[in-house]
């Protein structure tokens, strides 16, 4: 939804007294923005992931980490913007995590470091909603201390850092056992957020993390919530909740935010809205985060290749045992030449897995659906057992699962 011109209207910035700037004469301290949600958080989030990354860079924010809720699925938007407007951006997610019991245990936000990370924190996500009905989502504080028996690898996410977001009705106490918690399984990878929304009781909340925070050994990280790129769209905000709620919006009551504090905010005014090092502390922590998006690249299931031949000699086997049914008394040379050719091309893209998947699809395909008059014989269907194999990748699973989906099309 495009927004309209008085959305981006920011308030009156206000001056830095000088005995506060983080920078030069009138610079502000660097900020990255840790924990945002977009509209891919369904009704809750109100803009969109690139007007959220137009809106990080016109600012000057050092980064943006665009976390929604147990989801990834507005990354690549952003990710795509923010190579345009030349912002480093952080892949991450915030997840509500349970006890065994389903009691509210702690609000995490967590952001990948790296490759390794990355490919956690989308297993993590994965788990948490196979165990749910579609559209939600059950994270058990068991999965990040190893308990998920087919992923102990998870335990302490490596290569994720993470953002202890303390429940605002928490005490003391409370947030002290999390950030304990959190220490003990991201040592060196674990910080607090420190919000500043302005809404009641904000300054006795905010002594509580500073508190807690000390006494644990954790540094605090100053965050805006976001939900908005612009305070004009707190009024979609408040309808999306409307909506999620089921109710009129002046029914709402409590349940809408009390301001407009939840936006990419100006650098000069989160100068006097967070202490100077819990800004400073958000750069730390993207610089941190090296992971891109540039760096995934397809990975084929290794069963396409017979033991003892590569990909690229088991393509030339299949191309001309194919060439030979279809030239049963002798291949033209011009055929030959031809295939010569399009096998170099393809060595040197690297796309022989490629040829060899469809091709294994295609023929699982036929053998499974053969047309009328067809002579193939379908081939002999794995026990059910090996489906639960160990031995049997994960990809390799969902490979299969991907031929069965495709034959049955």
């Amino acid at each position: 939804m495009p927004a309209a011109a008085s959305e981006s209207d920011e308030p009156p910035q206000r001056p830095i007294p000088s005995s506060t700037r983080g920078g030069g004469p009138s610079e502000p301290p660097p900020f990255a923005e840790l924990h945002c949600r977009s509209n891919f958080t369904f009704l809750v989030g109100a803009s969109q992931p690139e007007e959220l990354v137009r809106r990080a860079a016109a600012k000057f924010y050092t980064a943006l980490a665009l976390t929604d809720e147990c989801t990834l699925s507005g990354v690549v938007r952003a990710h795509l913007e923010a190579r345009e407007c030349g912002l480093h951006f952080i892949v991450g997610s915030e997840i509500h995590f349970t006890t065994a019991n389903g009691s509210p245990f702690a609000r995490l936000v967590l952001l990948a470091q790296d490759r390794r990370g990355y490919g956690n924190l989308s297993e993590l996500i994965t788990i948490a909603r196979r165990r749910a009905e579609k559209g939600s989502y059950i994270a058990h504080v068991g999965d990040i201390e190893g308990k998920v028996s087919r992923a102990p690898h998870l335990a302490g996410m490596p290569g994720c850092i993470a953002l202890l977001l303390p429940y605002r009705t928490g005490t003391l106490e409370s947030i002290f056992a999390q950030c304990m918690w959190l220490k003990t399984w991201f040592p060196d990878r674990a910080w607090v957020a420190g919000p500043n929304a302005f809404e009641i009781d904000e300054d006795l909340h905010c002594w509580y993390i500073e508190e807690a925070a000390a006494r644990a050994g954790l540094r605090i990280v100053a965050t805006t919530d976001t939900l908005m790129h612009a305070k004009g769209r707190k009024r979609l905000q408040d309808v999306v909740t409307a909506i999620r709620l089921n109710k009129p919006v002046q029914d709402c009551g409590f349940s809408l935010r009390p301001n407009a504090e939840q936006y990419l905010r100006a650098r000069n005014v989160l100068a006097e809205d967070f202490p100077h090092v819990w800004l400073r502390e958000t750069v730390e922590v993207a610089r941190r985060c090296t992971f891109s998006l540039e760096e995934l690249r397809y990975e084929y299931p290794e069963e396409i290749v017979p033991p003892g031949e590569t990909a690229a000699s088991h393509l030339r086997k299949l191309t001309y045992a194919g060439a030979a049914d279809r030239f049963p008394q002798d291949l033209p040379d011009k055929v030959r030449a031809q295939i010569e050719h399009e096998l170099t091309i393809i060595g040197q893209l690297q796309y022989e897995a490629y040829f060899l998947t469809v091709e294994d699809v295609v023929r699982f395909a036929r053998a499974e659906h053969p047309p009328p008059g067809a002579q193939i014989v379908p081939p002999t269907r794995p026990p059910a057992t090996a489906w639960t194999s160990p031995r049997l990748t994960r990809r390799a699973r969902a490979y299969c699962l991907l031929r069965v989906e495709v034959a049955a099309h």
